[in-house]
């Protein structure tokens, strides 16, 4: 069932639109991984999700298998999003004369968090700024805000996490220990996320789907199945008559999956045995003028998507 569910939507800035014809869908339990090139519109589409900007045009629906007949297009009661859509885009909203603990207070007093000390307590913990819990927010690093950003969105123990670049400012153990975070999140207590990053093989390492965005538009969305497929081992065949030899391996070994670059060269991928296509390559008396096993680079594939070059 999907918690997100976006269709057609736009957003428009001083006649300039940055996001058009948007479509997502996120399924509960997704660690969606949301990719896109500085500029392409993935802080203003997370923003018009969680409610913080409105849309020109198109539609949001949040938890709408949950709504009853009649509810609002989100799905969940206005007064309910501060606790089950938790979110960091961009910098985190802080107050910086206030402390960290202070800062967590002051949200969970205006979302209705019953035990509100405690929890506080709680996430500090969790994202392991308990030791700085008295430090006021502006003398904090930079990664230390990161943590205590993704502090005040888990303040309502949400069900989603919108994360923007969650990543940014961490030291390489910083984060390693936030994705190992996130993961648990995920998979102990089936919290759904998007998080958009540059650090590919972080999300590599976590996502269970994917969206690319440019220019404002979803290219595609997949899972991690279909991405490991895709930049999986190949062969990479080019010969004299493309096209013939394009059909001749379709009829010969039609498991394999098979793709036609610019160039004219045939991608082998998929369930195939190098041995078997060099056999049937011989069999059709071409020239071949090009053999060779490849492996794609997950940034090569995301930049190929996010400029146009390779699409579903």
């Amino acid at each position: 069932m999907s918690v997100i569910e976006v269709r057609g939507l736009a957003k428009e800035y001083r006649g300039r639109r940055v996001v058009d014809r948007f479509d997502m869908t996120v399924a509960r339990g997704d660690i969606y991984g949301f990719v896109g090139k500085n500029g392409a519109g993935k802080s203003t589409v997370m923003k018009m999700i969680c409610g913080v900007v409105t849309p020109t045009a198109g539609e949001v629906r949040l938890f709408a298998d949950e709504a009853p007949v009649g509810e609002a297009a989100t799905g969940v009661a206005t007064n309910d999003l501060g606790r089950r859509v938790g979110a960091l885009i961009e910098e985190p909203a802080l107050l910086p004369n206030l402390s960290a603990y202070d800062n967590l207070m002051a949200k969970a007093l205006a979302i209705g968090i019953v035990d509100a000390p405690e929890r506080c307590h709680e996430v500090l913990r969790l994202v392991g700024l308990d030791y700085a819990e008295r430090k006021k927010a502006r003398g904090l690093s930079l990664g230390m805000k990161q943590r205590l950003g993704l502090a005040l969105a888990l303040l309502g123990s949400p069900d989603v996490l919108l994360l923007d670049e969650p990543f940014n400012g961490l030291d390489p153990e910083g984060t390693r220990s936030l994705r190992k975070l996130l993961v648990r999140l995920n998979e102990v207590f089936g919290v759904t996320m998007v998080v958009s990053s540059h650090v590919l093989d972080q999300l590599d390492r976590m996502a269970t789907r994917y969206g690319v965005i440019a220019d404002g538009t979803m290219v595609r969305e997949m899972t991690a199945e279909q991405v490991q497929a895709e930049c999986g081992e190949s062969l990479r065949v080019r010969t004299t008559d493309p096209a013939r030899t394009l059909a001749w391996l379709q009829e010969a070994l039609p498991a394999a999956t098979y793709r036609v670059e610019p160039d004219q060269a045939i991608i082998v991928s998929g369930d195939y045995d190098t041995e078997a296509v060099a056999q049937a390559l011989k069999a059709t008396g071409q020239v071949i003028l090009e053999f060779s096993p490849r492996r794609r680079d997950l940034e090569e594939y995301f930049v190929e998507l996010m400029e146009g070059r390779h699409r579903a």
